[in-house]
């Protein structure tokens, strides 16, 4: 079954054979769309990051599932990004309600004490 990228219809026909791969056009939106999308479920996606925490490397995990190590590559550091940017908006929002504890500080040269 192949379905619309654009507007997520089923109501596509072949529509001729672009550099060797068969053309797709869509009946609802009348969107052309050349090949297939091809590539692997975010589950799959999601073992490998999995595996890489357990410490298994990128060579290994490939074979396990059967791809690329680079392709496995590709998809951790792409999730290393993605926590990276968590991480820091979860600190950021830790540091927001953190109140220093109120010391006396005295600061030399300028006659500020707090």
């Amino acid at each position: 079954m192949v379905f619309c990228p654009k507007c997520t219809s089923e109501k596509c026909v072949k529509d001729g054979i672009i550099n060797k791969r068969q053309g797709y056009r869509c009946k609802s939106c009348n969107f052309r769309d050349t090949v297939q999308h091809r590539g692997k479920s975010p589950d799959v996606k999601r073992q490998a990051f999995e595996l890489y925490l357990e410490e298994l490397g990128f060579r290994s995990i490939g074979r396990f599932l059967k791809c690329s190590h680079v392709e496995v590559y590709n998809w951790i550091k792409a999730f290393g990004e993605e926590v990276k940017q968590i991480r820091f908006n979860s600190v950021l929002e830790a540091l927001r309600g953190f109140r220093p504890a109120r010391k006396a500080y005295a600061i030399k040269g300028t006659g500020i004490y707090d």
